[in-house]
């Protein structure tokens, strides 16, 4: 084992401030900075490992629900947000989707002289 020196009028500079202390009286942080006494501070609980936590998610003895067609079979949405028939693919139900589009106002300030300018608005197709 390594035999170091008592040294009782030895100094160290705090690695903190730059402060000189006397080295019998420097403390060193978990850090591992050495640093006066009143630059001392402890570990903060937050910083230790944290203990792991068991959050069960499980049920004991759990049941299935009963009447679980009857369940599946309603149907949620309101005017007009649902979604159509499809034959074959979803039961029968009374969300259909509705929509309609006002009218649009379109307005061109006048054309200096010297510049052309053309416009055309498509087709709109309806699928019931």
């Amino acid at each position: 084992m390594a035999k170091y020196a008592v040294g009782k009028k030895a100094y160290g500079i705090s690695d903190r401030s730059g402060v000189r202390y006397p080295l019998s009286r420097m403390r060193k942080e978990w850090t591992g900075l050495l640093v006066g006494p009143d630059e001392w501070e402890p570990k903060h609980p937050q910083l230790q490992p944290l203990k792991q936590v068991v959050d069960p998610q499980a049920l004991k003895d759990p049941r299935p629900e009963t009447d679980l067609a009857a369940q599946r079979n309603i149907q949620y949405g309101f005017n007009p947000v649902g979604y159509r028939q499809i034959p074959g693919v979803t039961p029968p139900n009374s969300l259909v989707a509705n929509g309609q589009a006002g009218v649009v106002n379109i307005f061109f300030p006048p054309v200096p002289l010297g510049i052309a300018a053309t416009g055309s608005v498509g087709t709109v197709t309806v699928v019931v």
